[in-house]
């Protein structure tokens, strides 16, 4: 179910409420992905197995509270906007435009490869939503570009263990989250429990591979 329009009361100094609606709308979605990002890396987390076990169980705990700093900052730039932030579960399920992270336990390897498609999916989404911003409001466009520089920093992380030595990653024509995770580890992968939205591809309606 799509987000309905915004239309605050009153917005920040500059902007009419109409430009301050049009943003609310657009940090909607940013903030529904962010926290579900977050709640992905924490999945990731009690979920990974493997001789990589460690590494990447350590490396996504510093993600995860980055992450949900930025869903913080999100909400309350919304909140000044004249907007209402919806952090629930069952506002993010509704209004979200894609589906449940789809590996469950498995290869903490392998578990980079889908993670990589999540978080170039929330990138490609987030520079699409910075550039949208920059037409109506500087200081929007500098908050996500903020949590583009981290965001950015943290896929490289996860792509430093995906790449070989010609610099090629091994989930490179991966389609979908479970496609990229046997490419990039061992496939003794248990699917992610299903709910109504699980079994979500890399490419997803309006917004890429994530629609977050």
């Amino acid at each position: 179910m799509p987000p309905q329009s915004s239309n605050p009361r009153y917005t920040v100094p500059g902007l009419s409420t109409k430009e301050g609606g049009r943003l609310i709308d657009l940090l909607k979605m940013r903030l529904h992905a962010l926290n579900d990002l977050a709640l992905t890396l924490k999945h990731i987390h009690w979920n990974v197995t493997g001789p990589h076990f460690i590494a990447v169980h350590e490396m996504l705990d510093p993600q995860t509270l980055a992450v949900r700093d930025m869903a913080d900052a999100t909400a309350e730039r919304i909140s000044a906007l004249g907007g209402v932030p919806h952090g629930t579960a069952g506002v993010l399920v509704a209004e979200r435009a894609w589906k449940d992270y789809s590996v469950g336990r498995a290869d903490a390897i392998a578990h980079l490869g889908a993670l990589d498609l999540v978080y170039t999916g929330i990138i490609e989404d987030h520079r699409k939503a910075a550039a949208k911003a920059a037409a109506v409001d500087p200081v929007t466009e500098d908050l996500l570009i903020e949590h583009l520089r981290s965001l950015e920093q943290f896929q490289w992380f996860v792509r430093a263990h995906l790449e070989n030595s010609a610099g090629a990653l091994s989930t490179a024509d991966a389609a979908s989250e479970t496609q990229a995770a046997e490419k990039a580890g061992p496939s003794r992968a248990i699917p992610a429990k299903k709910t109504a939205n699980s079994g979500r591809t890399a490419k997803k309606a309006a917004t890429g591979k994530r629609a977050r």
